[in-house]
């Protein structure tokens, strides 16, 4: 069953059918379909243009369509267009003519609008449950884990930290991609049903019922923008984008971190994989599937902008390809946040390895300098004096706090006895702003 071709003499070209078809991509959309044809049909018959045991046919016929699909009996395959026909053409081989009576007052056009707005919606929010649930699982590894751990910067030991503060600075990059969704999904919460092809209908409809049961907040106010409106899913991607970029970093910081060179952390054999060649190797498999994942979901957004980047009003048939990049990305998104957090849940951080490492960068030295200005040395100078002090450690190779006082006096005589409490690893996180280190805020 077509949705057309009355004014047409000749069948379409079998090679035309296949590429026009999206049927295989957009029968995701079930569920939202039904969902929007029978709030569609309730409406025509609050205003009178179906009669009410019209509406109760379709409707009953619709329900029993999602019953079968949902139950396995009815399977969503065959030679059709796309969603709308698939369940257009089973209406009408239940309920028969008065089938043909459910597109009044509406186009392909606010269908499909309104159907992805709908799944975007429910898929969403999933997944939003999805990133509240990682960060709970960082939240936890961070409480249990509160071992001090060299900071870095540019992959350098830096200043010291706690290993559930670094993990905090992730669920903060995780609390910023949740307000993002959550934005995106308060802006798209807008029915574009009733805007038919792209200038509404003479029938007098009722859009804010539609609205209303299908749970949109709003209706759309111009039909043109409406039909052709895809911003949200730019918008959504783009956030997915950032969120994977977030989880990215954080793969590549537990690949690090896993290598023999570092050891703070131990993956389970859950979620690590061996070599066909090399039997000592555990490898990091599912964090570089994350980091490798992350060019896909770019390529959706990248995907997205470049199909609308030239598109007349209203809508266009390029609108079609949209549906594939999104479920993509929402699919890679949703497995890579799941994944992550079993890797978080199961991994085991190794204290002694972090500690271990504390001595190794000089990473007290910037608490150095610090004693040094609070005895009355510019800064400049106390920078000046504490790049000296780590010289003359490299050539003998030793760590700051392992000088004798006599050395340290020798680069300042402002340096005394108390410089080895001030610079004892943790007695610095107890200083300062530091303190908000050691502080719950979450």
């Amino acid at each position: 069953m077509k949705l057309w071709g009355g004014r047409f003499s000749k069948d379409t070209n079998e090679l035309m059918k296949k590429f026009n078809s999206s049927f295989y991509i957009d029968k995701r959309l079930y569920k939202q379909d039904i969902k929007g044809s029978i709030a569609h049909v309730r409406m025509l018959g609050k205003v009178n243009i179906l009669s009410t045991e019209e509406v109760d046919k379709i409707i009953n016929g619709l329900e029993g369509i999602l019953k079968d699909i949902e139950e396995g009996s009815l399977k969503l395959e065959g030679d059709y267009e796309d969603i709308h026909s698939f369940v257009e053409a089973n209406l009408l081989e239940r309920i028969g003519e008065t089938a043909k009576k459910l597109h009044t007052s509406r186009s392909r056009n606010d269908q499909v609008a309104v159907d992805m707005k709908m799944f975007v919606k429910d898929e969403v929010f999933n997944t939003v449950f999805k990133i509240d649930n990682l960060i709970e699982c960082l939240i936890k590894k961070g409480r249990e884990n509160e071992y001090l751990m060299p900071g870095f910067t540019h992959l350098q030991p830096a200043q010291v930290i706690t290993f559930r503060y670094h993990l905090m600075a992730y669920v903060e990059m995780l609390k910023r991609d949740k307000k993002r969704l959550l934005n995106a999904l308060y802006i798209l919460d807008e029915s574009p049903l009733g805007s038919c092809a792209l200038a509404g209908t003479t029938n007098e409809i009722d859009r804010e019922f539609t609205a209303s049961e299908l749970g949109f907040r709003c209706i759309t106010k111009n039909y043109l923008d409406s039909v052709s409106d895809r911003d949200y899913l730019i918008e959504i991607l783009s956030a997915f984008s950032i969120l994977m970029m977030h989880l990215s970093r954080l793969s590549e910081e537990i690949i690090i971190w896993t290598t023999p060179q570092f050891k703070f952390v131990t993956l389970s054999d859950e979620y690590s994989t061996g070599s066909s060649l090399m039997p000592q190797k555990k490898n990091p498999d599912s964090l570089e599937l994350i980091r490798g994942k992350t060019g896909r979901v770019y390529g959706g957004l990248i995907n997205i902008l470049t199909t609308l980047k030239a598109l007349p009003l209203a809508y266009n048939k390029d609108m079609q390809e949209d549906k594939e990049c999104f479920f993509d990305a929402i699919d890679t998104v949703n497995i890579c946040i799941d994944v992550m957090t079993g890797v978080i849940d199961t991994m085991k951080v190794n204290k002694e390895e972090m500690l271990k490492s504390l001595k190794k960068g000089y990473i007290n030295a910037t608490e150095v300098a610090d004693y040094l200005v609070k005895k009355g040395v510019p800064f400049r100078d106390a920078h000046e004096i504490v790049g000296r002090i780590v010289l003359y450690c490299e050539k003998t190779n030793r760590a700051i706090e392992d000088l004798k006082l006599e050395e340290l006096k020798s680069f300042s005589e402002e340096i005394e006895e108390d410089i080895y409490e001030y610079i004892e690893y943790s007695n610095i996180l107890k200083k300062g702003n530091k303190k908000y280190i050691l502080m719950e805020v979450e």
